[in-house]
This record gives structure tokens, C-alpha cells and sequence, in this order.
């Protein structure tokens, strides 16, 4: 039998970057880090192998590796110092997946597994915090059911939103952990009551689900339909990542972010990211909450008073400096880097080719060239016919008069006219009828793909510029705007509200994804000026033929 489980940590890896077919490229990354000498949480990889045969023939592979599992758990504990399942300082995972093929935004991720009442309590006393033990405990419960039994996200929420107001609280913040562990109670009951069954207890069985689960999501009509878009072949499988948790909301000292080594939107030579105090990286992708600015220098372009990351956190800050340019140095590319704080240490847990917008992609490739990380013939190849057309993005008229009734963040250049709507189904049906649709959402998940896809721009009033609406829309081209908190939605009556505007579903706005400006209806747009990069994208490119 051909080896299925891959260890990782303490700079040491059974895999690396030549294994994505088996790895995943998430898994890959994993090992090379480690390998690197980056602070990687040990963990790790079920092959894509052990997917493709689940699929196939259901569970018996899987159910034939539980002892493999188990000793690959033992190595986990013997690094971290701590126990799956125990009362004493618990060892909880994280489980992710990943194939070859980056799909970003579309495949799941089960944080905090191995909660449960006893590990819970041991998760209090080791970290001096019943808050954040009990609050971690909500949101495995909550992402779980979601994940691997198919509860929808908003029954949760209500329950939080009606205990909030019973109590007469605003904002999660203000929940003790007696709260919490009350809320707790509520979701189990939910979930035994929806499902007819207990949450599971047990934290080998909630592995063994969650694994299940990330399998079946493989074919699942989200990740089908990516595929489908973006030509991946269905046969690749998913592996699945397991890692220690590192904690990046346990107190002040602790912060969850991402960075980029290169700006996504223009492709400038410049850090750029964002993070967010006392919050797990998932409150970050999925858009939930603004987050800071990476850099002061961003922070002042935000006009922000909130401490960037680089002012907040200077060690760790310049550690992941040092750390960005190894990665993209050795990767020969722009990354995408996930990182967590875990009162005050810096872990990185994942690297990735990083989503840009079609500048953005022209721009790299030339600078790359001329700094010779790649060749010019490399450079030529990393363009496409797509992106040099979808370079040209129409602007705003310079000269056009124009009507701002909001400003967000600028997360995906281009400007785009368009009806809005605020639903997915509804965007895909106007699209297919040749209107052109903006796309309005709170945050976008990975419900909304096809909407996005069909919409020719993105809208959301939360989030940031590594939120999932901004790195899906930068991957396809499109114009979006995040993190517009000027905007609220009214979704019963189908209402945009931005001061005394209020826009009706199917009435026009203008987005302008490269400073973020929102306009009422419709406003001239022309197009751009070839740049100077594109220029020498096609000297290079004449030069080959």
C-alpha cells in the first residue's frame, strides 16, 4: 500500500513542494515550510489519493486508516505538549482541505475540533480564559453542524441575536463566558432537535466526520461548479491538512491576518494585508468584521486611527517580513500567507500562489522578470489572452459628473454600472438575460460563487481586501468594493440605504473597485490607457514567435 498520511513539524516533513498531486497544494506548502524552518503548526496530510478511493468506494479506505490517524495524533501531541481528547491541556486541530488545483473560498475548514465539555474546561484553565474557551466551543459547534451535518449558519446566529437582545447587549464582545457556555446549550439542543441525534462528544468521532465531510465537499455543487469554470479535473481528489490549533483570539497579545508579499490590486513591491485583534483567521476570510491595516502606510491611505499590525505588533511584524520574502523568494511567485498570533508568537499557516487582479498579474510578472526571480518567457506564460483583455478594465470618466453616496474598500479595480441584487439566484437569472447585474451582499460565502461569477461586479457592506468577495472577484476580473459600512441592506424590502438614498432591487448604481467609490446610477465609464508593464508583456511576447 503506497504511504497515505504525511508528517509535519519541528523542521521536519515527510512531503514537499514536488507531492501537490498527493499532497494537495496546501498540504505541499505545508511541508515545505517546515522544512524552510517557517513556525508551521505540526500537523498532518491525508493523501488526495485516500479522497479519490472514498468517492470511489465509499468509506472502507478511510475507516482502514484510523490507527495511521492515530499515530500520526501521537506525534502532534509528543511536539505541541498536549493531549487529544484530555482534560489537561488539550490538543484541538484545525482541518482543512486541499487540492492540486488552489480553489480559494470554495472547499471547507473546521477549526477548534476536539471541543467538547471536558476538553473545554481544560482549554479555560490552560489559557486563563473561560470566555474564549467557551466562545471557541460556539464556534466549533457552530461550523461543524454546518460543515458536516448541513445546519445553515443563520440558526445559529439567531440564537445569538436573541440572546443578545433578551439581555439587552449589542455586540458579541459584551457575552461573558457564562453567556457563552448558555448559548452553548442552546446549539446542542438545536442540533439534537434538527437532527435527532446528540452533537458528537467524542473527538476521534468528530475527526472522522470532519474528514468525511471535507471528502464529500469535493463533490458538493459549489466546488462542482468551480471546477467546472476553471477546467479542474474532478478526478484530482482533495487531500485533508490536520494541524494544531494556534489560537489567534485568546486575548490582546493574539491576532489572526493575511498578507500578500505584493499589493493584489496594482503589484506593487509593497506588503499588503490585513488583520484583526482577538479573531480567528475564518472572521477574516469570511468577511464578518472590517479588519486593520497591515502596514502603517496602508493605515494612513485608510485614514484609520486603528493601530496597523506593524504598530500594534512590531516583533511579530518584522518576523513576517523576513518570513514574505523567503517565501516568495523560494515560491517565485506573489503569496498569499495566512498567519496567526498566539500571544505574541507568530505562526504561519498556509502560503499560496496569491489571487490578483489582471494588472496586478501583468505587473508581477514584468517586475519578476526584471528582478530576475523568473524569466521573461516565464512572464509571458503567467499572462493569458484573459487577462491582457480583462487589463484593459473600463474607468470612471474623468471628466463625467457623478453622484458618491458611499465609499468602501477598493478590492478588485474596474468600474462597472449595473442593476443591483441582493440575491445569488436572482443575479445568475438577470445575467442570463443579458442584464448587467452588481451583486449586493452583507458578505459573500461560498453560496455565491455562481452569483459572482454571473454579476459583473461585487458589493458587500463587511469585510476587507482579503475577504471572500474580494479574492473570488480579483480572481475573475471583476470590480468589488468591501467593507462599505456607509451601506446597509434592507433584504425584506430590497433596499440599498446609503444616507438618504435608497435604491430599489433592480434600480442602477456605479462601483468603482479601484478607490472604492459607490455612485448612484448609472455613470460614463471609458477605457484605460495601455500601461507601461503591458508594453513590455508584449515586446517579450513578439520576441518568443
Amino acid at each position: 500500500m503506497s504511504q497515505l498520511i504525511f508528517s509535519f513539524g519541528n523542521g521536519r516533513a515527510d512531503g514537499g513542494l514536488e507531492m501537490k498531486e498527493v499532497l494537495g497544494s496546501k498540504g505541499a506548502n505545508l511541508a515545505e515550510m517546515t522544512k524552510l524552518g517557517v513556525p508551521v503548526p505540526a500537523g498532518f496530510t491525508i493523501s488526495a489519493e485516500v479522497c479519490q478511493d472514498f468517492i470511489r468506494n465509499g468509506h472502507e479506505r478511510l475507516s482502514s486508516l484510523q490507527n495511521s490517524i492515530k499515530n500520526a495524533l501521537k506525534q502532534i501531541e509528543k511536539e505541541t505538549q498536549q493531549n487529544f481528547g484530555g482534560a489537561e491541556n488539550p490538543l484541538l486541530l484545525s482541518v482543512r482541505s486541499g487540492s492540486k488545483a488552489s480553489m480559494p473560498g470554495v472547499m471547507s475548514t473546521i477549526l477548534n475540533l476536539g471541543l467538547n465539555t471536558k476538553t473545554t474546561q481544560g482549554l479555560a484553565a490552560a489559557t486563563g480564559s473561560e470566555k474564549f474557551a467557551w466562545d471557541s466551543y460556539r464556534r466549533f459547534i457552530q461550523t461543524y453542524s454546518c460543515v458536516v451535518f448541513g445546519m445553515e449558519a443563520n440558526c445559529f446566529e439567531e440564537i445569538i441575536d436573541c440572546y443578545k437582545k433578551d439581555h439587552n447587549l449589542l455586540l458579541n464582545e459584551e457575552l461573558t463566558s457564562k453567556d457563552w457556555a448558555l448559548i452553548v446549550s442552546a446549539f446542542k439542543e438545536l442540533v439534537a432537535e434538527r437532527l435527532n441525534f446528540p452533537f458528537p462528544e467524542d473527538p476521534e468521532t468528530q475527526l472522522l466526520g470532519a474528514i468525511t465531510a471535507i471528502f464529500k465537499s469535493w463533490e458538493n455543487p459549489t466546488a462542482t461548479s468551480y471546477r467546472q469554470l476553471h477546467a479542474i479535473p474532478e478526478t484530482l481528489g482533495t487531500a485533508v491538512s490536520i494541524q494544531a490549533m494556534v489560537f489567534g483570539n485568546i486575548d490582546n497579545t493574539s491576532a489572526s491576518g493575511v498578507m500578500f508579499t505584493r499589493n493584489p490590486l496594482t503589484g506593487e513591491k509593497a506588503l499588503h494585508g490585513e488583520f484583526l485583534i482577538q479573531a480567528q483567521g475564518e472572521d477574516i476570510v469570511a468577511g464578518i468584521k472590517t479588519p486593520r491595516a497591515l502596514t502603517a502606510k496602508d493605515r494612513l491611505i485608510r485614514n484609520s486611527r486603528l493601530a496597523s499590525m506593524e504598530e500594534a505588533f512590531p516583533e511579530a511584524f518584522q518576523e513576517l517580513s523576513k518570513i514574505q520574502a523567503c517565501l516568495e523568494n523560494h515560491f517565485r511567485d506573489m503569496q498569499d500567507i495566512e498567519f496567526t498570533i498566539e500571544q505574541g508568537r507568530l505562526w504561519i499557516l498556509q502560503t499560496r500562489p496569491g489571487e490578483r487582479s489582471p494588472e496586478a498579474k501583468i505587473r508581477i510578472a514584468v517586475d519578476m522578470a526584471n528582478e530576475g526571480l523568473i524569466t521573461t518567457q516565464e512572464a509571458v506564460i503567467r499572462a493569458n489572452p484573459n487577462d491582457l483583455t480583462t487589463l484593459l478594465h473600463p474607468i470612471i470618466d474623468p471628466e463625467a459628473e457623478r453622484a458618491q453616496i458611499a465609499s468602501g474598500l477598493p478590492a478588485s479595480p474596474g468600474a462597472v454600472t449595473g442593476c443591483i441584487s441582493f440575491d445569488t439566484e436572482e443575479a445568475v437569472a438577470l445575467a442570463e438575460t443579458g442584464e448587467n447585474v452588481i451583486l449586493v451582499r452583507k458578505e459573500t460565502s461560498t453560496e455565491d460563487i455562481r452569483g459572482i461569477h454571473a454579476a459583473r461586479g461585487v458589493l458587500t457592506t463587511r469585510g476587507g481586501v482579503t475577504s471572500h468577495a474580494a479574492i473570488i472577484a480579483r480572481g475573475l476580473g471583476r470590480p468589488c468594493v468591501t467593507g462599505a459600512v456607509e451601506v446597509s441592506i434592507d433584504f425584506e424590502k430590497k433596499l440599498l440605504i446609503a444616507g438618504p438614498h435608497k435604491i430599489m432591487a433592480g434600480e442602477s448604481i456605479t462601483i468603482d473597485g479601484g478607490d472604492g467609490q459607490i455612485y448612484l446610477g448609472a455613470v460614463p465609464i471609458v477605457d484605460p490607457s495601455i500601461s507601461s508593464h503591458l508594453a513590455s508583456l508584449k515586446a517579450w511576447a513578439e520576441a518568443l514567435h
